[in-house]
C-alpha cells in the first residue's frame, strides 16, 4: 500500500478493510467469509458510545463487502456479567441483585424477560433504527447451549499456563491461584463471588467455593457455598481475559475494535487464542472513549448517558451514523449539543457528494463522498434532499406561538422559498423537540473586524427606522459597502451572530420575523467597543 494512495472510498473503514484482508490472505486463512464483531453490555442504559462500537463493525463490514469480499457482523451481548453497581435513576431493589448476572435478574421495566434482555434490546432496537445488519448472539445462550464447550475445556486444560501469562502480561496474579472462569453459586445465585479451584476434564466439572470478592475496592462476602458447575450448561462463564479469546475462535472472529479501557484483557485474549486456540487473533483498532460535554467519562453509574434513541428524538440516523464514521481516533466530547452541528454536516457532505460545493482537497472530496455513501449504508440517494439549516429550524421553534409551532414553522419556511416535503417535515420535528427539550443552539461570539462593528453599530439603529424586510434588505446591502465590506462577506458574519451557521433564508423577512427586540438582544454584545 503507498503513501498517500487512495483506498476504497477513501475513509478509515476502508484502509482498515484492506489491512484486514491484506492480513487474512498472507496468513493463508480461508477468506469466504470475514467476520467482524463488536460486543453488547447489557448492565446498563446503552448510550451513544455503546452503539458505536456496533456501528464501527458494522462500517468495516459494509467496506469489505464493497471490496468484493462476504462479510458479516456479529453482536455479542455480554449478558451473563453479573451487576456490579445499581446505574443512576434504577430502583433500589436491584440492590439485592449486585453481582447476578443480569440475565438471571428480572426486567425493572416489566416488558423483557430480564434486566439484561431489555438493556440488550435497547441496544438491538437502536442499531434497527439506524440501519445496522448484524447476527446476534447473547452470552447467555451461547453458554447454555455448548457453543464453548471445547474452547473453555481447552482453557481450563491449559490454566496454569494462562495464569501465568496473565501475570506476565498485565501484572495481574489472580489466576496463579483460581481458574479463569466464574461459576454462578448455586446457593447464593452470584457470579463473581465463587471461586473456581479444580477442573475435572473427564466429567466437564469445574470445583468452586463462594469466598468473595474485591470489586473495585469493596469487598463483598460469599456465601461460604461448595458447588460444582457444569462447563456444558449456563452454570458459569469465563473470565473476561480469556471470553474473548473463545468466541473469536468458535465464531471465526477477523475483526473486532476495543477502547483502551480493555486494552489489557484484549492484549491477553490475543495471546490466548493464539497459544492455547490456535486462532490468530482478530485485527484491532483501539479507539478512544467518548466523554461528555464536560470532559467526564460516560457512565452508565453516574447516570451521564446520552441515549441513541434520545438522540434520535433530535437527529437523524444519518447525523448518529457520520458522529462514528467521521474518525475513530482522538478523545471526543459529545452531548445533545452536538446534534446540530453534525445534522448541518450531514447537508455539507451531501451538497459536495452531488458537486453543490466543493472541498478543500480532492482526497478530502473523495473522503467526504465515501463518508456519505457508508451513512446511507452504501445505497446513496440518487438526489439531494432540500436542505433547511437546523439552527433555523430550532430558532423558529423557539419564537413559534404556543399550541401551532409545526404550523408556524412551515409557513416561514414557505415564505422563505423553502420547498416543504416528507424530509423537511421530518427534521421540522426532530427541530421542534430539540428546541423545546433544550432551546435555542449555544453559540459563541463572531469575530468581526472594525469595520463590521462599525456597520453591526448602524444596522442596530438602522433596525429601528425601517418598516419591511425588502428595506431592511437593502440596508444591509448598504450598511457593507458605505463600510468597505464585501455584502456576502457582511451577510455571513450575520447569519453567524443571527443562527450559528455561515448561510441562511433572506436574512431581512428573518429578522422581521423574529422580531426588532430580539434582533437587538443578538446585537448587543456587538455594540460595545473594546
Amino acid at each position: 500500500m503507498k503513501k498517500d494512495e487512495i483506498i476504497g472510498k477513501g475513509t478509515w473503514l476502508d484502509t482498515v478493510a484492506s489491512r484486514i484482508i491484506e492480513r487474512e490472505i498472507s496468513s493463508g486463512r480461508d477468506t469466504s467469509m470475514i467476520r467482524t464483531e463488536s460486543g453488547l453490555g447489557a448492565s446498563g442504559i446503552p448510550h451513544v458510545g455503546s452503539l458505536s462500537d456496533a456501528v464501527r463493525a458494522y462500517g468495516v463490514m459494509l467496506a469489505l463487502r464493497n471490496m468484493g469480499y462476504n462479510s458479516e457482523t456479529i453482536a455479542f451481548a455480554d449478558d451473563m456479567d453479573g451487576l456490579r453497581r445499581v446505574p443512576s435513576d434504577m430502583p433500589s431493589w436491584l440492590q439485592e441483585y449486585l453481582l447476578k448476572p443480569v440475565s438471571n435478574i428480572p426486567d425493572p421495566f416489566g416488558c423483557h424477560n430480564s434486566y439484561g434482555e431489555h438493556m440488550s434490546g435497547m441496544l438491538k432496537d437502536a442499531l434497527d433504527a439506524v440501519g445496522v445488519e448484524y447476527r446476534f448472539f447473547s452470552a447467555k445462550k451461547v453458554y447454555e447451549d455448548g457453543m464453548l464447550v471445547n474452547e473453555i475445556d481447552k482453557i481450563l486444560r491449559n490454566s496454569s499456563t494462562i495464569g501465568r501469562i496473565i501475570y506476565e502480561t498485565v501484572g495481574q496474579d489472580k489466576f496463579l491461584r483460581v481458574l479463569p472462569y466464574f461459576p454462578i453459586c448455586k446457593n447464593c445465585g452470584r457470579i463473581y463471588t465463587a471461586s473456581a479451584y479444580e477442573y475435572d476434564q473427564k466429567k466437564f466439572i469445574v470445583k468452586y467455593r463462594c469466598e468473595g470478592v474485591e470489586i473495585k475496592g469493596r469487598k463483598v462476602e460469599g456465601c461460604g457455598y461448595e458447588g460444582e458447575a457444569d462447563i456444558r450448561k449456563g452454570d458459569g462463564k469465563l473470565a473476561w481475559k480469556v471470553e474473548f479469546a473463545a468466541r473469536w475462535a468458535r465464531l471465526d472472529i477477523r475483526f473486532e475494535a476495543y477502547g483502551k479501557d480493555i486494552a489489557d484483557s484484549v492484549k491477553v485474549n490475543d495471546i490466548v487464542a493464539e497459544r492455547i486456540l490456535g486462532f490468530m487473533p482478530p485485527y484491532h483498532i483501539r479507539y478512544e472513549m467518548f466523554l461528555d460535554e464536560h470532559g467526564r467519562k460516560i457512565s452508565k453509574s453516574t447516570g451521564n448517558v446520552l441515549t441513541p434513541q434520545e438522540w434520535l428524538k433530535y437527529g437523524t440516523p444519518e447525523s448518529l451514523l457520520l458522529l462514528v464514521y467521521k474518525r475513530y481516533a482522538g478523545t471526543r466530547r459529545i452531548s445533545y449539543k452536538s446534534i446540530p452541528k453534525l445534522m448541518d454536516e450531514v447537508d455539507y457532505i451531501e451538497d459536495v457528494y452531488f458537486g453543490k460545493q466543493k472541498a478543500a482537497t480532492k482526497t478530502a472530496e473523495m473522503r467526504l463522498k465515501g463518508l456519505y455513501e457508508y451513512i446511507h449504508h452504501l445505497r446513496p440517494p440518487k438526489q439531494p434532499k432540500t436542505h433547511v439549516p437546523y439552527n433555523l429550524l430550532v430558532e423558529l421553534a423557539s419564537f413559534a406561538p404556543k399550541g401551532r409551532v409545526e404550523e408556524f414553522v412551515i409557513s416561514r419556511l414557505t415564505r422563505y422559498g423553502y420547498k416543504i416535503d416528507d424530509e423537511v417535515l421530518r427534521r421540522v420535528r426532530l427541530a421542534i423537540n430539540y428546541a423545546q427539550k433544550f432551546g435555542r443552539v449555544k453559540r459563541g461570539l463572531v469575530e468581526l473586524s472594525e469595520n463590521e462593528r462599525i456597520a453591526i453599530r448602524q444596522l442596530a439603529s438602522k433596525i429601528l427606522e425601517v418598516n419591511s424586510p425588502e428595506e431592511l434588505q437593502h440596508s444591509i446591502f448598504e450598511l457593507a459597502r458605505s463600510n468597505g465590506i464585501e455584502p456576502q462577506q457582511f451577510f455571513r458574519k450575520l447569519y453567524e451572530i443571527f443562527l450559528g451557521i455561515p448561510k441562511g433564508p433572506r436574512l431581512g423577512p428573518y429578522l422581521f420575523d423574529i422580531g426588532k427586540e430580539e434582533v437587538l438582544r443578538l446585537l448587543e454584545p456587538y455594540l460595545h467597543t473594546d
